[in-house]
């Protein structure tokens, strides 16, 4: 079984997943008659007031009695509004009968000694009939005729109806009984002729409600409905905790840097903190570490941004910057307009918004003026036309704009001379230099005298494009080569003085800026932050990965994480040091990594289907598998470490039993179920079972240690307890998903490990945090802002110290600080002022 349709089962194929896909949405409404028919029976013999049947020792409920509604049972569950058996004047009997082949979601059966034993369900779902009187799996209530007074009471017996009226009766009253019990539980979707799949709303929808009187809530995503059965020891929903959580999130190291695809994005400011950006967020860098805040080190943060922040300038007082951003859209498709904010380093204030509405699709390049300490600002943005325009830095006032018609090709950077010349860098490695002169005044088609730049001087600087030029302290020039990643200084008349050459795996020269004494600071094109100088050569202070992120995981007992993605790229970081511990180069890209819970060792999951389990102090490879030839979208091993579950886009997921070292590996089994491929998968605290989520919204269940067997009665599975919570689709973490959700928004969640907060990862570069159990339709949550792009995915440290979240396409880490109730920080999250930015009820932060 591979997952994929073979040659010329194109319609065959889709008319049959179709008729699959209503096949189960038929299950699980049986799972519900079922369920309450059990339930029913359970209260009605275990705590109901009983009345005896005339000529039996049978007793049965009052029509008036009031039942005890027993511990563990939500009082909403009263037996007298689940469907019953048929009542006549004679009493009331039920029996067991046959559910449909492979189902058994109901509740368990009772153990009694009125209660016949049924078959043993096999993993398929038929029946093998213990006796002659088992007709079915347990738990499964049907009504029959009642018994005449006359008669001897014994089960199975029936009316004086002839024989071969018997099974026609049996079957009508069948019948009746389960459309009474539609009528009756708590359902609103509608089960009349529609398709199931389309009824419950439009595409995108989602509506929760309870169920079968509160033994279960449904929820629709795409119109399908997805059950979750309620825990035994939850009363109500209403005793679940409700509002935002106590905890809050302090945004405390961003790593990486945007030097991939943007320019003049590094700078010194007064203060002697180094300023660049990435995603939405501008850092304030202080080498050398240490607490944030100004004289202290570490690193401080602008959070004013809705989208990338693309350009930035730093005033001629050294203390004010101007950062521009690009356009983009919120949740609801309506357009955040590119804007230019100016705000003072010191405080993190914002000053002047300027230009908000004036640009088209964002703002390419920013300058402050020189000659008039900076009260004018000049921005390009990245229309078709290039617009330049100049405004009053106070006023936030546009003065004068031009159009651009012809976007500069081959000068990729300047800088002015102390003497007023001007040295350019173009694509062919050449720097020249540009002189003031005199036009001439007789040469046709000129007026008078003029002043223009001609080329005076030039000299081959470098092979390949020149990136950045900087002029230093000493009037010497610095030049930066892409291709040959040389960083060369020049005197006078461009006499070579010195170079030096970054390493390769650091890329090309992106930017250069001059700190403190004769320190330098380079940006590199892939997103590294390098200090040094000529002479001693440079070495990384900021890293960071290059392409879309999709793997994380925490270390089990240090405050250590690993990160892989598109780039290949597999880092691990160390979070209290704020630093890249080791890198490598996979060869092909990683989407999925988990730690085993020795630390000793750590598996990496690819797009081709093969899975590496690397030793994490030597960097060695110690196991390389392959299952299937798809994408693995997730690796977990289970808490004591014994087992390794590998889900993939086949829509398996591959158990292998693992050495205590977790260094050797063997299959155990595989888990084979599901409709589309594995999106998600947790284990049980005990090591024993699986729950897993797919592609087409599943929830399913597995017995690992009995065998990789599918756990077709769900319902069991209502107070297992979970090592982690990762999986989006459950009863305990329902409430987290919004309003008109089409299935995608949430890429990934992760529950503490004290189990009181829940974090999520959506598509609207957002992070949330929820209170555990999010059990609530529309819980509230607080929400923190700084990604750029959609999140894919949210864990926290092994002592919830810390949560780290992943961008995507901006390829940018946060590692948030969790702070408790009362302690020290940032305030509590106000409620949104746009409701519009936030995918569910939530706080904005």
């Amino acid at each position: 079984m591979d997952g994929t349709a073979g040659p010329g089962e194109g319609p065959a194929h889709e008319t049959l997943q179709t008729l699959s896909q209503r096949l189960r949405v038929q299950e699980e409404e049986m799972e519900l008659v079922k369920a309450a028919l059990a339930e029913a029976l359970r209260l009605l013999r275990l705590h109901g007031p009983t009345t005896t049947l005339q000529g039996s020792g049978i007793s049965a409920p009052t029509r008036n009695s009031s039942i005890t509604v027993p511990p563990g049972l939500p009082p909403t569950c009263s037996p007298s509004l689940v469907s019953r058996g048929t009542q006549t004047e004679g009493g009331l009997e039920m029996e067991p009968i046959s559910g449909p082949p492979g189902l058994s979601n109901g509740p368990p059966a009772l153990q009694g000694g009125s209660e016949e034993p049924s078959g043993t369900q096999s993993e398929g779902g038929c029946s093998s009939s213990s006796g002659a009187g088992s007709p079915g799996p347990p738990g499964i209530l049907r009504p029959v005729q009642p018994l005449q007074r006359s008669d001897t009471p014994r089960r199975n017996s029936s009316s004086s109806s002839s024989p071969s009226e018997r099974p026609r009766q049996k079957l009508s009253r069948k019948a009746a009984s389960s459309a009474n019990l539609l009528l009756r539980s708590g359902s609103t979707e509608s089960r009349g002729n529609k398709d199931p799949l389309s009824s419950p709303g439009g595409p995108g929808s989602r509506r929760s409600n309870y169920n079968l009187e509160g033994i279960s809530v449904k929820m629709f995503l795409r119109g399908r409905p997805i059950t979750m059965y309620i825990p035994s020891g939850i009363r109500s929903l209403e005793e679940l905790p409700s509002g935002p959580p106590s905890e809050t999130l302090s945004l405390d190291w961003v790593y990486g840097y945007r030097g991939r695809d943007s320019r003049s994005n590094l700078f010194v400011l007064r203060s002697g903190e180094v300023v660049y950006f990435i995603a939405c967020v501008v850092v304030l860098y202080r080498p050398g570490g240490g607490p944030g805040g100004p004289g202290g080190g570490g690193q401080r943060h602008y959070r004013g941004h809705t989208d990338c922040v693309r350009c930035l300038a730093v005033h001629p007082d050294g203390v004010r910057v101007a950062s521009g951003q690009t356009a983009g859209v919120d949740k609801d498709g309506k357009p955040l307009q590119p804007v230019v904010h100016i705000w003072d380093s010191e405080t993190l204030q914002k000053l002047q918004e300027i230009g908000l509405g004036a640009f088209e699709r964002g703002v390419g390049a920013l300058a402050f003026s020189a000659a008039d300490q900076g009260a004018f600002l000049c921005v390009v943005d990245d229309s078709n036309e290039h617009m330049l325009s100049v405004w009053d830095c106070s006023r936030g006032v546009k003065l004068a704009e031009i159009k651009k018609y012809k976007k500069p090709k081959f000068i990729p950077c300047f800088v002015f001379l102390p003497d007023g010349n001007i040295l350019t860098g173009d694509s062919e490695g050449n720097i020249l230099t540009w002189g003031r002169s005199v036009s001439d005044s007789k040469t046709p088609g000129r007026g008078g005298a003029k002043e223009t730049y001609t080329i005076v001087a030039q000299a081959h600087a470098h092979e390949g494009s020149i990136f950045a030029l900087c002029l230093r302290r000493d009037g010497t020039v610095l030049s930066g080569g892409g291709r040959d990643r040389r960083l060369v200084q020049w005197g006078p008349g461009l006499v070579a003085l010195q170079e030096a050459e970054i390493p390769e795996h650091f890329g090309a020269v992106r930017a250069i800026a001059e700190g403190l004494g004769s320190e330098l600071l380079v940006g590199t094109t892939k997103n590294a932050l390098l200090r040094g100088d000529l002479a001693q050569g440079f070495s990384p202070v900021i890293q960071g990965h290059t392409d879309e992120l999709w793997g994380l995981c925490t270390h089990p007992f240090q405050n250590r994480f690993l990160t892989c993605g598109h780039d290949r790229q597999l880092c691990l970081w160390d979070g209290e040091g704020h630093a890249l511990a080791w890198s490598m180069d996979l060869k092909e890209t990683g989407l999925c990594a988990d730690f085993h819970p020795s630390g000793a060792v750590v598996v990496v999951g690819l797009n081709t289907g093969r899975w590496l389990v690397l030793d994490t102090e030597t960097r060695e490879i110690v196991s390389d598998v392959t299952d299937g030839n798809e994408q693995l979208s997730v690796v977990r091993y289970s808490p004591d470490g014994l087992y390794l579950a590998i889900g993939s886009h086949d829509n398996m997921i591959y158990i292998y039993s693992v050495s205590s070292c977790g260094t050797k590996s063997s299959r155990f089994g595989r888990c084979m179920g599901h409709s589309s491929f594995i999106t998600h998968l947790d284990w049980s605290k005990d090591g024993n079972f699986i729950m897993s989520n797919s592609g087409d919204y599943e929830i399913l269940y597995w017995d690992v240690a009995g065998g990789c067997k599918l756990l077709r009665n769900r319902y069991e599975s209502r107070d297992r307890e979970w090592a982690t919570y990762t999986c989006v689709l459950g009863f305990h973490v329902y409430g987290v998903w919004p309003d008109g959700s089409d299935g995608t928004d949430i890429n990934s969640l992760c529950r503490s490990h004290n189990e009181r907060v829940v974090a999520v990862a959506d598509d609207f570069c957002k992070v949330h945090l929820f209170q555990y159990p999010c059990a609530r339709a529309k819980a509230p949550s607080r929400m923190y802002s700084g990604h750029g792009s959609h999140v894919t995915s949210v864990r926290f440290t092994h002592d919830d110290s810390f949560l780290v979240s992943l961008g995507g396409k901006d390829a940018s880490i946060f590692q948030w600080r969790v702070l408790g109730a009362g302690s020290s920080g940032p305030a509590p999250a106000t409620p949104s002022r746009t409701p519009s930015l936030s995918p569910a009820s939530s706080l904005d932060v």
